[in-house]
């Protein structure tokens, strides 16, 4: 099996190390990290990982990650978009800029950097870690509902419409342990004394995104369909991974007045429950 070069984004923690160590062996792999601190752990995890710097919330850095990785790459094979942020609160009181930055780093942050890497792509493949949430019931989370469908729906064009003989595929997982949970608690916690009337049910989201930390089911199961998608001769377009993600697919297709009723109900049900 020849080797083959990869570009990860969100490489330094989660779904993405987790990537990166299986395919670091066999395979050249560009890793992606926003936190400056991670250059050096992500080096010393083997000779074949290249990180470079980019943060989606700040436009600028996407053009230089893709300099450096056009110059130093003649062909990419796949790309994984993994790296990706929540925005959470009741939409009647969430910050337009917070809006913005949810689909800057969920959304056109991916959209970019595929863009300025398709020279390198022909014959290649793009992996898009979506989410369950792109189905779109979940409440107070639905920046982040929006941005993973407006992602899929993208990159779903893109297929369609490209002359490179691309795979596009989306990963859709349900809830996993990752570091992202507690990334979520931490950066919508200054805007969450903006929810007034709304303070059950964001110590419900807090409490519920420290349980799906803990709870969840491991990275290596995502790790393994990204690898299955990744090796497939004919990938399908979409894999949901989990019992929770394959139930948020079949429920989505019911009609949105029954879709809304089931919501608003577990959603009153677990608050009302739930010693928080």
């Amino acid at each position: 099996m020849r080797t083959k070069t990869y570009v990860i984004t969100g490489a330094a923690s989660g779904i993405g190390k987790a990537l990166l160590k299986r395919l670091c062996e066999d395979n050249i792999v560009f890793a992606g990290y926003r936190n400056k601190e991670h250059e050096a752990v992500l080096k010393a995890l083997s000779p074949n990982i290249y990180p470079f710097y980019i943060d989606y919330s700040k436009p600028e850095t996407i053009k230089l990650a893709c300099d450096y990785l056009l110059s130093k790459c003649t062909k990419i094979d796949t790309i994984v978009n993994i790296a990706g942020c929540v925005v959470a609160g009741p939409v009647e009181r969430i910050e337009p800029d917070e809006l913005r930055r949810q689909f800057n780093v969920n959304v056109f942050g991916h959209i970019e950097l595929t863009q300025r890497l398709m020279e390198i792509l022909n014959d290649g493949r793009i992996i898009n870690i979506s989410s369950m949430a792109s189905f779109g019931i979940f409440p107070f989370i639905s920046p982040y509902c929006a941005s993973k469908r407006a992602l899929d729906m993208f990159f779903n064009s893109l297929l369609i419409e490209n002359k490179k003989n691309i795979k596009v595929i989306s990963i859709k997982p349900g809830v996993i342990a990752t570091p992202l949970w507690g990334k979520s608690i931490d950066e919508n916690s200054k805007y969450f004394e903006y929810f007034n009337g709304y303070e059950k049910e964001m110590r419900y989201i807090v409490s519920n995104a420290k349980k799906n930390a803990r709870e969840g089911l491991s990275v290596e199961k995502v790790v393994d369909v990204i690898l299955k998608a990744d090796r497939s001769r004919n990938p399908k377009l979409s894999y949901t991974v989990g019992k929770d993600a394959f139930a948020a697919s079949i429920i989505s297709k019911l009609p949105q007045n029954i879709v809304n009723a089931l919501i608003k109900y577990g959603i009153k049900k677990r608050i009302n429950s739930q010693k928080i």
